[in-house]
């Protein structure tokens, strides 16, 4: 007698083979149950809307700072460059603690700019490969021009009005998904995970997957 599969390991099971992945022998299949909600998932309560019309979204919120965040970044980087053209990934850095807040103002001085994501590695190298920690304008405005940034112009990016609201933006989005820590993701306004629910970097990355094809069905 054939053992019924459910409906979300099926819909796992598909998201893995519409991503190239090889023919799996049944144990295999077995093995690999479909991310579970309330342990690799949550719901988001309420949804939050999203700024990616016609597009499924997925926010990454994140701090320079983090460690966890540095060692997530090559795997989300590659994941991202594979992404189809229904998916709109953005990154959101937060300012949970007072230490924060000045990367948090690096990342929208730079976004602003238009530098983001030219910068974003060298960013985290300089922080937690190189020493350098970044956390004052001076520092990071001596760091920026190193790249070819205007030094002024970076200045008074970092002390304008535009900066100071996408911040502000960023930690009421932080507040309305109930984030306490990052790395930490969001699908499309509904869903929220992390590698610490996940069980990993590369396990996380397999729930986002699975939370994309989710929506593609209508969130079913």
């Amino acid at each position: 007698m054939k053992q019924a599969i459910d409906p979300n390991t099926r819909r796992f099971l598909k998201t893995l083979a519409a991503g190239g992945a090889a023919v799996l022998a049944a144990p295999a299949l077995r093995a690999s149950p479909a991310p579970a909600l309330g342990k690799d998932y949550r719901e988001v309560k309420p949804p939050q809307q999203t700024d990616s019309a016609g597009k499924l979204e997925v926010l990454e919120f994140f701090w320079y700072g983090c460690p966890h965040c540095n060692s997530f970044e090559p795997s989300l980087h590659d994941w991202t460059k594979r992404l189809p053209g229904d998916v709109a990934f953005h990154k959101v850095h937060v300012g949970l603690t007072p230490a924060w807040v000045a990367h948090q103002q690096l990342f929208y001085t730079l976004e602003a700019l238009g530098k983001a994501d030219q910068l974003n590695d060298k960013i985290f190298r300089a922080i937690h490969a190189d020493r350098n920690p970044l956390n004052n304008p001076e520092l990071m405005a001596d760091f920026v021009a190193q790249q070819g940034v205007d030094r002024k112009k970076f200045l008074d990016t970092y002390a304008s009005f535009t900066v100071r609201t996408r911040m502000r933006k960023a930690s009421q989005q932080a507040a309305a998904y109930g984030l306490d820590g990052v790395p930490a993701l969001a699908v499309n306004g509904r869903w929220f995970t992390a590698p610490s629910m996940a069980g990993g970097n590369g396990e996380v990355l397999q729930v986002l997957d699975f939370l994309l094809a989710r929506e593609r069905t209508g969130g079913k």
